[in-house]
This record gives structure tokens, C-alpha cells and sequence, in this order.
């Protein structure tokens, strides 16, 4: 993992000193991402910047690299796992290399198969190339939006590229150069937690969409979508199932095995979860020595500790606990925002975040679970339309009239969401695996806008999802890759870990093991027991006993109790403080807070704190970027090359 920054002029003499140092001030937002070593590349139409975190060929693999006489620049961040494989095939066809690493394969390998390239490359990845000989660029993502990459135009009409937005945003001028904030981005901010790519928070900022390629032409950039996800769900006779099983151990061992690939340290995060686990007791099996990193807090019922320590255990490695105290959480807020870029109103974001730090005290690259719940079936969300097969046989109006019936029940009354989401088809129920306001709840919005609602998000992945003649479960896995896995889980992951320069792999988010995962039946999917059926049963021989059918705990953070007790104050000072007022009525977010308290007090099973966190992260948001009010302090990063 590193941090490129691309700079593609439509003036052919426009790079000049001054640019170059503007590249260079750019680049020093994203130091974090590559403190190992900075380099610069230019000539008179562009100029490459690199962060560089060195994982393998250190010695030799500088970024920006030159490729075919100099004919070829590349600045490329993530990981290519099947990178010696590409190396032999493209040796054979007579391509010839300078180094020993991954970022050559790509540029040797646009050379000689063009745009097709990104089809064969396993792994992480976002990467500008630019040809001096033809003037045009060609880059990409993965296809699950593993690694970031951001675009802007700036005033003099050139594109910058940047795998964070803070490096954009120094190009542009600040937050109004870029377009200040976005209502309609904000407004699916507070449905989803998260902004939904191609969009940021700021109207001049744009995502380069996962599993996506683009060229720039003449100053005009085109992108066009690689990827296509299907599910070729197939039947499973009784007789085939072990065979099944056997095979998702086997192709996730290999993820494993090639995720190891580095010429550095590699550990691996470890919670109480099956999913980490797994990828831990893998790990072990390439790494003797491998070392687990657990973080968790003191409160009862929100930390995986005791667990993750006997899984470390059982398995044989050495292990680390970090426990993260209210204090903490609340003084790395404002500093956890401004690596976050746009905000995520994600609370695991911070327990990440402290977990990332403690490890890179002692490795370079973690392995870890993420995409196991979205390929295998593992939300227990997924298990809804089971539950809600018997709604689907009464007549429209009968479930019009249980809707009506849900809206008069009161807040908390158990069965009331059952029956809401019980009357409504799943377009319109279901837009991710977070749902913090509904559309007739964002009254408090200064610039509501009644006619956007969150289902203009989803709207072209359902007709997608019915096309193929998905079923429920399949549709939402299909919804996941494009909103909360790309939107949430894997910006927290890459944010959090390279704000603290620890790169994190994630071997389930594999081409391969997407294969086989994607042809598994529902029921070996979810049932009304379970989730992650068959991934359970693949991992019978390898994981403990105690992990195996555990339930599903995800990563609780206790907001709820701390937004009433140790943070309420804490709370009060940001949305007094805020000058969001163009876009919030504060008053009302006020009385939310000591509602919420009130609530707690009570025993009240209303809990208001997803909202108010959503709320808050905004506020600390605006007043670190646009306001610039709140100015976090950014450690240096001075880290050893070799771990």
C-alpha cells in the first residue's frame, strides 16, 4: 500500500516548477500512506508523485517506474499476488525487466495485452499509467474497491488522480475550490453511514468506481466497468457437498497462501469471529511465527478479548490485546476524520484504528477477514427473507394494511420493524447493511429533498439483481458488493490501517474464492439456524471448536452507552461548536442527545446513538474540512523499512 498522486495536463507545457512543487506539498497529505521514501517524475504535460511503503523488491521497485525505454510511467498502489506467475508468462512473450516485483507486471503487461491486463491481475490495486508516446492514460481499481483512488479537475482544466482526497482538495484550493459540500451526497450520507461511490462529500471530488478502468484522451477521461459480479448459483447434490466443502478450503488456503507473498513481516488481525480466525490458523500454516492483534474495550458485552485470546491460543501464535478506554476514543476522533478523507459513520472505524497502531509496532502487512459475510452469506440480515417468506403470500392490500398498522405502533415496541419491513418489497427495504435515517426522518435537513430518496441508489443494482432472476438473498449479497462492502467495510480498512502505514490484505476478497462462492446455494448459504453454512463447514478442520458455530457478534462499539454517560459532554461541545447550520438544525440534533440520555436513563429500548454518531461524525467532518476549525495534530510517520 502507498500513495500516488497523478497529475495529467491538457497543456503541453504546463508542468513547471511551481506545479512540481504543488505535487510535492500534495503528496505530503498522504505521507502516512508511504513513509519509506518520496519520489517525483515529470515532463512537460505531466507529473507523477509516490508515497512509497515497500513490501517486496525493496531495494529495486521505486515508483513512478519507467517501463520500455521510458516509454511507460506507472504509479501504482496495492498488490498483485499472482504477480510471479504474470512475470513468467510475460518473459515468454519477450518482455524484459528491471526489477523483481509486482508494479513492473502491470506496466509489462498493459504493454503487451493492452487494457486486458486488469482481467488478470489477482489482487489490490489502483495504478495510472501514462504513455509518453501516445499522450493518453490508462488506470484501474479492483474489482471490489479494495484500494481508493479519487478524481478532480482542477481550474487550468487538468485531471489529478490521488488515492486520498486530502491531496486533491491541497491541489483544488481548499473545500469551496472543490464545490463545497454536496446536499444530495449528504443526504445518502445520513441513509447509509457513507457517501455511495462515484460520489465524495464535496461536489468537485469523484470516486473512481471499483472494478472499474479509465483512460484519459485529450484531457477527457472515459471509464468503463471490467468487473461484472454474477452469482452462478448451482444445485448441490447430498453426495457433492463434502467435495464443495473441501474446495472452499482449499481456494481460500491458496489466497492465503499467496497473500504471504512479501519480503517483510506479515500478521493478522484476530476477533472472536470465524472469518479472522480462519485466515489466522491459514497464515500459520506459511508463517511458524506469526503474530494476532486483538482490540477490544473493558465494558461488558462489547469485546471479543477473552475469545480472540483462546483462538490465539488453540492455534498456536503469539498474541496482542489493545484495549481502547472512552478517553481514547474520544481525543482520536478529529485525527481518525482527517485520514478518513469523507466521513464514515462507522464506530469499529476507531477500534480499527487503534488496533492498526498497535500492530505496526510489530509487522508491516496484517491479513483479515473482511468479505466473508458479503461472499458467503454471513450478515443475519440475509436470513430475512426466510423470515419473511409468509408475507410474500398475502395479497397487496393485506401488507399495505400491515404497513399502515407498524407506522401506528410505537418506537421500540418489538414486532413494529418486522411488520414495516414485512409490507415492503426488498427495493425498497433493503440499500445496504446500514440503515441509520429513513427518507421521512430527515426532516431536520436544512436542504431536504423530498424526492431524493436512498432508493436512487440502488435502483439500477435491483434491475440488475432481476435480470439475472436472483432470488432475495442473492440480490442483497449483489447490493452489498456495491454499497456497504465497498462503501464501508474496505474504506475502514484501508483508512485506518494506512493511517498507522500497515497495509491490510484481505484473502476472501479473492477472484478465486469469489468463484466458488458465488455458485453456492441458497441454503448453503443461510438458513434459519446459520449463516455462512457451507464456509462453516469448510472450516471444520481448521478452525476451534469454539469459534465454528459461534453467532455473529460483528464489531460492537458501546456508543450507546457511552453518547449517554462518558461522551455526552463531549457530544454537547461538538454540536454546540459546529457551524453546520446551512445544513442542520442543531436544535434538533441537541434534543436527539439528551433524548438518547434520557432513554439510557430509563431502560428505554430506544436507541437513538447510530444517528447521533452519524450526526456527529459529520459535524467533526465539516469543521476539519471546510470550516478548518479543527486542525488535528498528524503524527510524523518514521517507520523502519524492513519489519
Amino acid at each position: 500500500m502507498c500513495g500516488l498522486l497523478a497529475y495529467l495536463s491538457t497543456d503541453a507545457e504546463r508542468v513547471d516548477d511551481t506545479r512540481v512543487k504543488e505535487v510535492h506539498e500534495a503528496l505530503h497529505c498522504l505521507r502516512h500512506r508511504g513513509p519509506d521514501e518520496t519520489q517525483v517524475w515529470h515532463d512537460a504535460r505531466v507529473a507523477f508523485g509516490f508515497n512509497r511503503l515497500a513490501f517486496i523488491d525493496i531495494e529495486h521497485s521505486h515508483q513512478p517506474m519507467p517501463y520500455a525505454d521510458g516509454r511507460y510511467r506507472i504509479v501504482f498502489n496495492g498488490e498483485i499476488y499472482n504477480y510471479v506467475e504474470l512475470r513468467q508468462e510475460l518473459a515468454a512473450l519477450g518482455a524484459r525487466f528491471a526489477t523483481e516485483g509486482d508494479t513492473e507486471a502491470i506496466v509489462a503487461g498493459y504493454h503487451h495485452w493492452g487494457q486486458d491486463v486488469v482481467r488478470r491481475l489477482r489482487g489490490m490495486f489502483a495504478f495510472v499509467i501514462w504513455d509518453t508516446q501516445t499522450g493518453t492514460a490508462f488506470g484501474a481499481r479492483d474489482p471490489f474497491g479494495i484500494k481508493p483512488l479519487f478524481t478532480a479537475r482542477l481550474a487550468d482544466g487538468a485531471l489529478v488522480f490521488s488515492s486520498e482526497k486530502k491531496a486533491l482538495l491541497e491541489m483544488l484550493g481548499g473545500s469551496d475550490a472543490a464545490g463545497g459540500v454536496d446536499s444530495a451526497s449528504l443526504q445518502h450520507y445520513l441513509t447509509l453511514q457513507y457517501v455511495p461511490e462515484p460520489a465524495t462529500l464535496h461536489r468537485g471530488i469523484r470516486r473512481i468506481e471499483s472494478g472499474t478502468s479509465f483512460t484519459v484522451v485529450d484531457g477527457e477521461l472515459h471509464t468503463s466497468r471490467y468487473f461484472h459480479p454474477t452469482f452462478p448459483v448451482r444445485p448441490v447434490a447430498a453426495d457433492e457437498q463434502q467435495g464443495l466443502y473441501d474446495r472452499i478450503a482449499e481456494v481460500l488456503d491458496d489466497s492465503v497462501r499467496v497473500h504471504m507473498r512479501a519480503d517483510v513481516t506479515v500478521g493478522s488481525f484476530l476477533s472472536g469471529g470465524i472469518d479472522s480466525t480462519a485466515i489466522a490458523a491459514l497464515a500459520k500454516r506459511y508463517n511458524p511465527d506469526l503474530m494476532t492483534f486483538t482490540v477490544g474495550f473493558e465494558r461488558e458485552g462489547y469485546s471479543e478479548i477473552d475469545v480472540a485470546a483462546e483462538s490465539a491460543a488453540a492455534i498456536g501464535v503469539e498474541h496482542v490485546t489493545k484495549v481502547v478506554t472512552p478517553e481514547e476514543f474520544a481525543e482520536s476522533i478529529p485525527l481518525v476524520v482527517w485520514y478518513l478523507d469523507d466521513p464514515v459513520a462507522d464506530p469499529a472505524l476507531v477500534p480499527l484504528y487503534f488496533v492498526a497502531r498497535e500492530a505496526r509496532k510489530h509487522v508491516k502487512v496484517v491479513l483479515s477477514g473482511e468479505g466473508a459475510d458479503e461472499l458467503f452469506g454471513g450478515y443475519n440480515i440475509y436470513r430475512e427473507p426466510l423470515s419473511l417468506a409468509a408475507f410474500d403470500k398475502l395479497p397487496g392490500g393485506v401488507r399495505r394494511a400491515l404497513g399502515a398498522l407498524s407506522a401506528r405502533l410505537p418506537d421500540g415496541m418489538r414486532g413494529k420493524d418486522l411488520l414495516r419491513r414485512g409490507s415492503i418489497p426488498l427495493e425498497q427495504r433493503y440499500y445496504g447493511n446500514a440503515r441509520i435515517f429513513r427518507d421521512d426522518e430527515l426532516g431536520f435537513l436544512e436542504r431536504h429533498d423530498p424526492d431524493l430518496s436512498h432508493v436512487a441508489v440502488t435502483r439500477e443494482l435491483y434491475e440488475r439483481t432481476r435480470a439475472a432472476g436472483y432470488d432475495d438473498v442473492t440480490a442483497m449479497q449483489y447490493v452489498d458488493l456495491f454499497t456497504w462492502l465497498r462503501g464501508d467495510i474496505l474504506v475502514k480498512a484501508d483508512k485506518m490501517t494506512m493511517a498507522n502505514s500497515l497495509e491490510l490484505r484481505v484473502p476472501f476478497l479473492d477472484p478465486e474464492v469469489f468463484a466458488v462462492a458465488g455458485t453456492l446455494p441458497v441454503g448453503q448459504r443461510v438458513t434459519k439456524e446459520t449463516t455462512k453454512y457451507a464456509l462453516r463447514r469448510a472450516l471444520e478442520q481448521i478452525v476451534p471448536p469454539h469459534v465454528l458455530n459461534r453467532r455473529k457478534l460483528g464489531f460492537p462499539v458501546p456508543t450507546r452507552h457511552w453518547l449517554a454517560e462518558d461522551l455526552h459532554d463531549w457530544a454537547r461541545n461538538t454540536i454546540e461548536e459546529s457551524q453546520t447550520d446551512e445544513w442542520l438544525d442543531r436544535r434538533q440534533v441537541l434534543w436527539m442527545l439528551d433524548a438518547h440520555r434520557d432513554n439510557q436513563r430509563a431502560g428505554s429500548a430506544v436507541d437513538l446513538s447510530r444517528k447521533l454518531w452519524t450526526l456527529l461524525v459529520f459535524m467533526v467532518w465539516h469543521g476539519v474540512f471546510v470550516e478548518q476549525r479543527i486542525k488535528p495534530e498528524v503524527p510524523e510517520t518514521v517507520y523502519p523499512v524492513r519489519l
